[in-house]
């Protein structure tokens, strides 16, 4: 299996600016997409991007299209999550997920996930 560890986020300024990070480690991590998810207070938890394996292919969620890019490097065994000109109904604890089936933005098709980190966006 493998572990994920998210780090980078904080608290921005509408508008502003931040870089999510995934670490991974345990099985090769080439061989899984990945996705960024996010869980506001009291919501559900949503798709926000996802990544294949080589990163051919993106997909990112309509609220966030134009405004974050998702890219990994299979030699560091991460994956990352741009975030600019951030809202505040961005924030939100994000998660770094991976898939050893599909490139998808369904949650169920996830098999890790990460313990999230907190990016909170202030107007």
């Amino acid at each position: 299996q493998v572990q994920l560890v998210e780090s980078g986020g904080g608290l921005v300024q509408a508008g502003g600016s931040l870089r999510l990070s995934c670490a991974a480690s345990g099985r090769t991590f080439s061989n899984y997409r990945m996705g960024w998810f996010r869980q506001a207070p009291g919501e559900e938890r949503e798709f926000v991007a996802a990544i294949s394996w080589s990163a051919g292919v993106t997909m990112y969620a309509n609220s966030v299209k134009g405004r974050f890019t998702i890219s990994r490097d299979n030699a560091k065994n991460a994956v990352y999550l741009q975030m600019n000109s951030l809202r505040p109904e961005d924030t939100a604890v994000y998660y770094c997920a991976a898939s050893d089936r599909m490139t998808t933005l369904v949650k169920g098709d996830y098999d890790y996930w990460g313990q999230g980190t907190q990016v909170t966006v202030s107007s």
